[in-house]
């Protein structure tokens, strides 16, 4: 089985499962470190593994198709040798880069898109059955249909066109699919994407779509790009309402701690989001206290650990002072525990949230949480 659910919190839809793959099992709910480039940024893979505990990570089609490519990956038995990681992959469909480079792009049509490399101006062309093949040589265990996702605000007539594209895409990955083998001896699983930007009624025809596609997962996008947060936790209840009960769903590019606990409140199984190590590169570290912009002259002297509560060894080993100095003097060190300590508190926040979950008490714990997680310190 794929996909078993477990426990259901008594006063939301939050809900703990089990999912199975060749590389392992995941426990939802789960938040998936991004690793873009075949790398998380900063981290070890051996951190990842030991100190972060991360169960699954992602992989960029768009970035790993241009660099190093498929040739290579393919040479090297798939990105999990590639890389030295024997857990989990999850891969993006490069649907998410054809819209954050609408400025190197041509105009999207049914049979694909054309578009300009950021690294050498070189066009290509993505199409439902390109991307499909690009993500059977990277060999991820999840990944994701070729699908548009709309800007915020987006025009209705827009969103509706981009939605019936979308669909078309899905259908034609499905056969793709069917028709081609997996190259490395393990099951691949094909989530299909939720989309109609923040539209109630396309929203609705869209999870009624993507469900009757009976893949493994369903996932949501066009989420959290822009749009206020009551709306992305709207059509977030809007879909999980709609979509299987019985088949994980994954929230793409989500989000702030309070995102990740509000969304799963609301019966999200599966989150990613650059912003725990984005965010700690630029100093900023989520605690169980509150936020920490580490740069601020307030910490010079401040010789306590980085998080009394916290799960990492660099939150113990490590006082704010030194953290502080190590980004005042731009020594790359600092980006790497911070990098570190981050990621380990995301997982640690879900781990935690999953305990809440088997208990019955999610929805009371996270209710007091949030205010604090929110905090500026």
């Amino acid at each position: 089985m794929f996909f078993k659910l477990g426990n259901e919190d008594r006063n939301s839809k939050a809900r703990a499962g089990i999912i199975t793959t060749e590389h392992g099992i995941i426990e939802t709910p789960i938040f998936m470190p991004v690793g873009t480039i075949g790398s998380v940024k900063s981290v070890h893979q051996r951190e990842l593994k030991e100190d972060i505990q991360a169960q699954i990570i992602l992989g960029n089609t768009y970035h790993l198709y241009l660099r190093p490519g498929t040739n290579i990956l393919y040479k090297a038995g798939g990105l999990h040798k590639f890389i030295n990681w024997d857990r989990p992959i999850l891969t993006d469909s490069g649907g998410f880069q054809v819209f954050s480079l609408s400025q190197t792009r041509s105009k999207i049509q049914e049979e694909g898109v054309k578009f300009k490399s950021h690294i050498d101006g070189s066009y290509h062309f993505f199409t439902p059955e390109k991307s499909m093949e690009i993500q059977r040589f990277i060999g991820g265990d999840i990944f994701m249909a070729f699908d548009e996702c709309t800007p915020y605000p987006c025009d209705y007539s827009y969103a509706k066109k981009s939605l019936s594209i979308t669909h078309q895409w899905l259908q034609r990955c499905c056969k793709w699919c069917n028709e081609n083998p997996e190259l490395y001896g393990y099951k691949q699983h094909l989530f299909p994407i939720v989309q109609g930007s923040t539209f109630d009624d396309l929203r609705k025809i869209s999870a009624e779509f993507i469900s009757s596609v009976n893949a493994d997962g369903n996932a949501i996008g066009g989420l959290s790009v822009g749009e206020p947060e009551e709306e992305m936790y709207r059509i977030t209840e809007l879909v999980t309402d709609i979509l299987p009960k019985d088949k994980p769903r994954y929230l793409m590019g989500v989000g702030t701690p309070w995102n990740i606990l509000e969304s799963i409140s609301l019966g999200i199984d599966m989150m990613d989001c650059v912003m725990p190590t984005r965010n700690a590169r630029n100093g900023m570290l989520f605690t169980w206290n509150g936020v920490i912009n580490i740069k601020n002259k307030k910490w010079a002297e401040d010789f306590s650990e980085l998080d009394s509560k916290g799960t990492s060894f660099v939150d113990h080993d490590y006082t704010k002072a030194y953290l502080r100095h190590l980004f005042s003097v731009n020594e790359f060190l600092g980006k790497q525990i911070a990098s570190i300590h981050n990621l380990s508190f995301y997982l640690d926040l879900v781990k935690t949230a999953r305990k809440h979950i088997i208990n019955g008490d999610f929805y009371t714990w996270k209710k007091s949480i949030i205010p604090t997680l929110k905090t500026r310190l």
